[in-house]
């Protein structure tokens, strides 16, 4: 299951309280405090990891606590640290203060971590405040609190490339080519109701990771159908492709309209979105009766030629330019290999 955003209450672990202890060995007459201090106890840190694609393994945990230190013991020992706990994340997740909805961190590399929680210090033992005017103190101290704070983790993938459509455009089956993935394909609307992640590897070692957005809708950056709940994972795409179904049979839908739309829709959500390089795909152009449709695209399609393709996902016509022209816009944006 394909879990992208999950609030969750963290506790790091409490220090171990400082012992009262006392030497009593043979021969040995006042022998003075002898207590140990407290351990450590554990703290909570995040680790970015680019082996896990979504929030699943948290969903489930609601409330996460680090284990307690040790209280010390006598014969000045001291308690057990508590191992910190670590939790891998997903790249692109961000960490948001649930109360405010401020943004505390950002993973956005393989491997980075961030200590959320600290756990709290161990107590210090008797044998810390002895002196010569107190030989012999009934004192310690206990163990600090571990932090505690409760976060809203909300995942944005990150891909090279990010697909943007109507349901049903061939979104998946396109990705299922490039890819060469099993992805689910049906004849209906809203097949894809999670992102899918693909890998293209090229010959001479470089890739590309593609990422297959549900389909969007009219109205879609008001939460209309799948709404914001995927429109944010375009945002952490560095290059864009327009996805465009050529449907003669169906007289209500003009694909170029439909393009306007999707365009109009990510404006809607974060006009940034616009910025970012793109590629048109005209879908579907194994039909024949899609010629009229392609011409009268072009007609309208006042931006860059060269940024128009016309492709079919089910046979492969068109892709292999598609991908080259969509990998030399990423290596553009900076995308290192």
């Amino acid at each position: 299951m394909f879990i992208d955003r999950v609030t969750l209450s963290l506790h790091a672990g409490n220090g171990g309280n400082g012992a009262i202890a006392w030497r009593r060995e043979k021969f040995i007459p006042k022998g003075g405090p002898a207590g140990g201090d407290g351990g450590n106890g554990g703290s909570i840190i995040l680790e970015a990891s680019s082996e896990i694609l979504s929030l699943e393994d948290l969903r489930n945990r609601r409330i996460i606590k680090a284990k307690n230190g040790q209280p010390g013991g006598g014969k000045n020992c001291s308690g057990k640290n508590a191992q910190d706990l670590v939790l891998k994340v997903p790249l692109g997740t961000l960490i948001k203060d649930a109360a405010t909805q401020s943004i505390l961190f950002d993973f956005t590399e393989n491997g980075q971590t961030w200590k959320i929680c600290a756990g709290g210090r161990g107590g210090k033992g008797n044998t810390h405040f002895k002196s010569p005017t107190n030989r012999a103190p009934n004192i310690c101290t206990e163990g600090t609190k571990g932090a505690s704070i409760e976060v809203e983790m909300e995942l944005k993938l990150i891909a090279d490339i990010g697909f943007v459509g109507m349901p049903n455009a061939g979104k998946s089956t396109l990705i299922s080519r490039l890819a060469k993935m099993p992805v689910k394909i049906a004849p209906y609307p809203f097949t894809t109701l999670k992102p899918n992640l693909g890998l293209v590897l090229f010959d001479d070692f470089s890739r590309l990771l593609i990422a297959d957005i549900p389909g969007i809708i009219e109205e879609a950056h008001q939460d209309r159908g799948l709404g914001l709940s995927f429109l944010r994972h375009i945002e952490r795409s560095s290059t864009l492709i327009f996805l465009i179904e050529l449907s003669p049979w169906e007289e209500a839908r003009d694909p170029f309209e439909e393009f306007v739309m999707l365009r109009n829709e990510l404006e809607q959500h974060n006009p940034d979105l616009l910025k970012k390089p793109f590629l048109v795909a005209l879908n579907k152009i194994d039909r024949e009766e899609t010629q009229p449709l392609i011409q009268a695209f072009r007609k309208r399609y006042t931006l860059p030629q060269e940024t128009l393709f016309e492709i079919s996902a089910m046979n492969g016509d068109g892709c292999p330019a598609l991908l080259e022209a969509a990998r030399v816009l990423a290596q553009k944006d900076g995308k290192k290999f």
